[in-house]
């Protein structure tokens, strides 16, 4: 897929933020969207400001994600392109509590699991099918503050990869969105950490999505709207120990400002 004109397209988490963008880009490019969010308000509010269909409900949960499939399909004829954008992003360290933990999981990781279990079948069997995962900057470095984000973001990466290497040749397409800061309630209510490193490089969430559209366009497998992040993600491969340490100076000038 180079374009999404015409195409059958759902967008989880579509009710604001980076979703609600690619949500009004989409349809402003031709396809027809399904907007799918946990508050039904919102995904209706954005359905109606973008021509789209509201179908809410928690795209993380094995039946949410079922029904919203299904309901997508009756309403598209079939799905060409999913965007498995919804997430959280809870704050905390190795003592973060089990329901943090669990929540970042499910969301961040299982969301994305139970989505490709249930469209890949019918994708392999007519060779096509467009899989994009909003996965984060922090799945290729780190987020300070944040280990729950961090590792479950570190966890989308890779399910994503996986499906790539494992299905292209058939068709298939996976793509990860990973960009560092965008102004979204995310950002506004994240630690002090993010706040620091987060702030300054922060864009919009239309800038996402136009950085979407192009990666669409070019197939390439990281979207990166940032794209300082593919000079981070080679430093961090070619020295770990350097990149390690630059982060924990960094941790170390977090700890002195708050």
């Amino acid at each position: 897929m180079e374009s999404v004109s015409g195409a059958g397209v759902v967008v989880t988490g579509g009710g604001s933020g980076i979703g609600a963008a690619l949500a009004r880009r989409f349809a402003a490019e031709g396809a027809r969207v399904v907007v799918n969010d946990i508050d039904a308000e919102r995904a209706a509010t954005m359905a109606t400001a973008c021509g789209a269909t509201a179908v809410p409900g928690d795209a993380a949960t094995e039946g949410g994600v079922a029904a919203l499939i299904g309901v997508a399909r009756e309403v598209l004829g079939e799905i060409d392109l999913f965007c498995a954008n919804a997430g959280v992003a809870r704050p905390g360290s190795e003592q973060a509590g089990e329901p943090d933990w669990d929540a970042s999981w499910q969301v961040n990781v299982m969301a994305h699991l139970r989505a490709a279990r249930l469209l890949l079948p019918a994708w392999l069997e007519r060779g096509t099918g467009h899989l994009i995962c909003t996965v984060s900057a922090a799945g290729l470095l780190t987020m300070l503050g944040s280990a729950p984000y961090s590792v479950t973001k570190h966890a989308a990466l890779g399910f994503a990869e996986w499906l790539a290497a494992t299905y292209a040749h058939r068709g298939i397409t996976v793509q990860a969105i990973c960009p560092q800061g965008v102004r979204t309630p995310m950002l506004t209510g994240g630690s002090a950490a993010e706040r620091l490193i987060l702030d300054d490089s922060a864009i919009t969430p239309e800038a996402v999505a136009d950085a979407v559209v192009a990666g669409i366009a070019d197939g390439r497998f990281l979207i990166l709207p940032h794209p300082e992040v593919a000079r981070m993600y080679a430093g961090r491969a070619a020295d770990p120990d350097r990149w390690l340490g630059g982060m924990n100076k960094l941790q170390r000038k977090v700890e002195a400002a708050s």
